[in-house]
């Protein structure tokens, strides 16, 4: 995979096809519950996912992704789904432009192409994904080559031997026996399967 030459917009359209569908499964009695990502509980994972897709909106049209909270606050609990159309619509319009894709921007990690920095939304996003499938306990199946593309990023983007107290990913655990794409991505991004109550 050559990330420096692709155009990731198919990915990430997919990768947001994906969440929506997940969303749209959410019970509000589930909002409370745990997910793999700690100190999220469903409604604030849900809170990043919108949040963080707003910022990678911004950084589409040109804008400073740093200056966006990656959370959002407002939102009530039926319309997460709303929510979340929303923000990746503004993504597909933000994007559109083939020239964002070569053109440095600024996104939490550092300066980086546009495909790279999208590239990266599109891990993130995934991992995410999972995340909220884990503490939903598994409603829908996921797109294995999502989780190949994340995984495939996220090992050269995240080596374990750099991360520090500033990487947003805990170390990496031990890959369990017999796990799919999405469960070597958590294993490498810091995450262990949870037993939804």
């Amino acid at each position: 995979m050559n990330t420096n030459a692709m155009d990731p917009r198919p990915l990430y359209t997919r990768a947001t096809e994906q969440a929506a569908a997940l969303i749209r499964t959410v019970r509000p009695e589930r909002l409370g519950a745990p997910t793999p990502c700690t100190e999220f509980d469903v409604r604030t994972l849900l809170s990043h996912l919108v949040g963080g897709t707003h910022r990678i909106a911004t950084v589409g049209e040109g804008g400073d992704g740093m200056a966006v909270h990656p959370f959002v606050d407002g939102v009530s609990d039926e319309d997460w789904p709303t929510a979340y159309d929303e923000a990746r619509t503004r993504v597909a319009k933000a994007w559109s432009d083939d020239a964002r894709l070569d053109a440095l921007v600024r996104v939490p990690w550092g300066e980086a192409p546009g495909r790279i920095a999208l590239s990266g939304y599109v891990m993130e996003g995934v991992t995410h994904t999972w995340d909220l499938s884990e503490a939903l306990g598994h409603p829908l199946q996921l797109d294995p080559e999502l989780a190949e593309f994340a995984l495939a990023f996220a090992r050269r983007a995240l080596p374990d031997e750099q991360r520090d107290a500033d990487t947003p990913f805990a170390t990496a655990q031990p890959i369990p026996e017999g796990a799919d794409a999405y469960g070597q991505l958590a294993a490498w991004l810091g995450r262990s399967p949870i037993s939804p109550a």
